[in-house]
């Protein structure tokens, strides 16, 4: 039910007997467009849209697995003025609060994680950490406060664009396979069933963060506004530099050449690929992720080929097709 201090309706939904689903035991759909969410995001719901926003803040938002983690380290050092020294040494993770990232992990998940550590002090904190609201995190936050989410824009802090907003988005095909190899990294919430499966149940809407279209489209509409930058995965593979300057531009940073450049250099993909601050290491030392997956994996456009026979690529051309119709969101690989 919608509320006074929430204005979306808020459905439970089983899952029992949903094949490549993330397990958890139910999912919430949240307003008009049905976004799903854990079960838990029902409990923080409206902390998190009524948060009090301060202009200086900074979200990066996108749908999973379209380029948040590149440009989060992107915007984090344009904002701060390419202060590498702190970038390689201070995690990503501690950088930027993961607005519901304590929402992901459902009580039998935590009681398995905390059983796997029960002996290790340091750790037991850093789960403290990690399972605390993000809204409570930011409270104490000094500005300016890196927020990261995948939340659509609806369901964000609604006074979010009197903040700064960059979105990120990509080739849904791309995203959906680095999505599922994600998922099958994570410890404690492995899916059942192949690729196919787990393509299915994002193009149905019953994985977390859904439907992908609409998620998207809610930014792509906002994307003149002088708070939101909409970015491209695809223009960062294509043209890192141009979409330097646009960065910098919508902070009123100014970086001659020679700047640009080693900003650049530290981002590319075989950088990035080696940088511990950004690989989320500690994931794996918690026992999140298993020790021998890769959280930065190819990061190439187009990689979706390898995986999609040819009646998935017609159901895929169909599934866009049909999303796109009613905008002018063109995604660069689709041109």
């Amino acid at each position: 039910m919608a509320s006074e201090n929430y204005p979306y309706e808020i459905k439970v939904v089983e899952l029992e007997g949903k094949e490549g689903v993330i397990k958890f035991p139910a999912i919430l759909r949240i307003g008009p467009k049905g976004y799903v969410l854990p079960e838990k995001f029902k409990h923080e719901a409206a902390d998190i849209y009524n948060m009090e926003v301060r202009s200086s803040d900074v979200f990066v938002a996108s749908f999973p697995r379209s380029g948040t983690t590149w440009t989060q380290d992107m915007v984090w050092l344009i904002v701060s003025d390419l202060d590498y020294e702190r970038a390689l040494n201070i995690p990503l993770t501690e950088r930027y609060a993961f607005l519901e990232f304590s929402l992901s992990f459902d009580d039998e998940m935590k009681e398995k994680l905390f059983a796997v550590n029960k002996d290790d002090e340091a750790k037991l904190k850093e789960f403290e950490l990690l399972f605390k609201p993000g809204t409570e995190i930011l409270e104490t936050t000094p500005s300016p406060r890196f927020i990261k989410t995948h939340l659509p824009l609806s369901l964000m802090p609604r006074k979010a664009l009197e903040a700064k907003v960059v979105y990120v988005a990509r080739d849904p095909r791309d995203a959906i396979v680095s999505f599922y190899h994600l998922v099958n990294s994570m410890r404690f919430a492995n899916i059942d069933g192949d690729f196919k499966t787990f393509w299915n149940s994002v193009v149905n809407n019953i994985q977390p963060w859904t439907p992908y279209f609409d998620h998207v489209k809610e930014a792509w509409e906002k994307r003149d506004h002088p708070n939101m930058l909409f970015l491209f995965y695809e223009d960062m593979r294509k043209d890192l530099p141009s979409v330097v300057r646009r960065v910098s531009d919508f902070f009123g940073k100014e970086y001659n050449e020679e700047e640009i450049a080693r900003l650049c250099d530290h981002l590319s993909f075989d950088n990035f690929k080696k940088n511990p601050s950004v690989n989320y290491d500690l994931m794996k030392e918690l026992g999140f992720m298993y020790a021998d997956r890769e959280f930065i994996r190819k990061g190439k456009s187009g990689g979706w080929r390898d995986y999609f026979d040819e009646e998935m690529t017609a159901e895929a051309d169909k599934w866009i097709e049909e999303n796109l119709r009613d905008t002018d969101l063109c995604f660069p690989s689709m041109q």
